[in-house]
């Protein structure tokens, strides 16, 4: 139970800035040594409540950063043009927001629509009420979401490129995920994205992403987002060797979708709220959520916050990666295993 808490501190950690590749797993381990530490020390506590204490202290430091720096001080990172998209005659052109002009193969357009994978709507159970899980992911509820269309895989380099100019994420490759970006960041690349196709992307909700993840009305009730077996649909810390991989490499799962469970974390357009799910079963009992969306306070989509990001990635273990695991990120921070797929209404 200890090691699974502290293994938790990824939770912690995506809210610090982000940072280079090897300060941040210098850190994580820091945060666990810390915690082993504390518990050591504090003998007379249960594990959860050093751990509890820690979370605390971290808090506060993040709190303190976030009301000290703008949350578009590193919205925009330097471009270092790691790989260039190789455009064709057959090209879309859109003016954006910024006055700049973009130019898009229109074969990466098509692929993209030709990947959205309508999902029909249904009721389902989220979160789950299993002794392995963390308070956050508890308890199991109804929920109801009308039909949407996602994304086949998490984004890729080469199509967010040729929207937004630039890619600064590690591991680089064409089809590859992309990562290194911030929440906000994915914003700027959706609003330019719509402008281009005429279309509404966005981030898919959390329940979404859930019901998704499951395999809608399709499911079979597997552990991860497509089987029993991790190795069969994820790369996670048993075989990633550290490092996301190419989408679409393992199986997909029962409604066509890859990379769900394991590569990248994904975020959503949810706040992240801890005790999201135990409030409304203390407030509504068995009655189940329609269309739920968590957006706190205002829903100014521009506030610094924390944001849900689902379906573990390729630095957590089997037991980290089941598909009702939840964790979260501020919307400024970017980091090597977070990156995103997008949703649709409707076409």
């Amino acid at each position: 139970m200890f090691v699974k808490k502290c293994a938790s501190a990824h939770f912690l950690f995506v809210s610090l800035p982000a940072l280079k590749h090897e300060v941040f797993v210098m850190l994580k381990f820091s945060i666990l040594l810390f915690a082993i530490l504390s518990f050591a020390v504090n003998a007379d506590q249960s594990p959860q409540e050093s751990l509890s204490e820690i979370e605390e202290q971290l808090q506060r430091a993040i709190n303190h950063y976030e009301q000290n720096t703008s949350p578009w001080e590193i919205e925009a990172p330097v471009e270092t043009s790691q790989q260039s998209s190789q455009k064709t005659s057959q090209q879309i052109s859109q003016q954006t927001s910024q006055d700049a002009i973009v130019e898009v193969d229109a074969k990466l357009i098509q692929r993209l629509q030709q990947d959205m994978v309508w999902v029909e709507g249904g009721q389902f159970s989220m979160g789950t009420d299993s002794d392995s899980a963390l308070k956050r992911e508890q308890p199991a509820h109804p929920v109801i979401v009308d039909g949407f269309y996602i994304a086949r895989t998490e984004m890729t380099q080469d199509l967010f490129e040729a929207v937004m100019g630039w890619n600064v994420s590690y591991f680089a490759c064409d089809n590859c995920p992309i990562n290194n970006i911030s929440w906000f960041n994915i914003q700027l690349f959706i609003e330019r994205l719509n402008k281009i196709t005429g279309q509404s992307y966005r981030l898919p909700t959390e329940a979404e992403w859930a019901y998704a993840a499951k395999g809608g009305n399709k499911s079979k009730g597997y552990r991860y987002s497509g089987s029993n077996d991790i190795d069969d649909v994820a790369w996670y810390a048993g075989n990633a060797d550290k490092r996301s991989h190419p989408v679409a490499g393992k199986k997909p799962n029962e409604l066509g979708l890859f990379d769900m469970t394991g590569n990248l974390w994904e975020f959503c357009v949810d706040d992240m709220t801890a005790d999201l799910y135990q409030r409304h079963v203390d407030r509504f009992g068995d009655k189940a959520r329609v269309n739920p969306v968590n957006l706190v306070k205002d829903g100014n989509l521009r506030r610094k916050t924390m944001k849900v990001q689902r379906g573990s990635g390729y630095e957590f273990a089997a037991n980290e990666s089941e598909v009702f695991r939840r964790d979260g990120a501020t919307n400024n921070v970017r980091m090597p295993d977070i990156g995103f797929r997008l949703a649709l209404t409707e076409k």
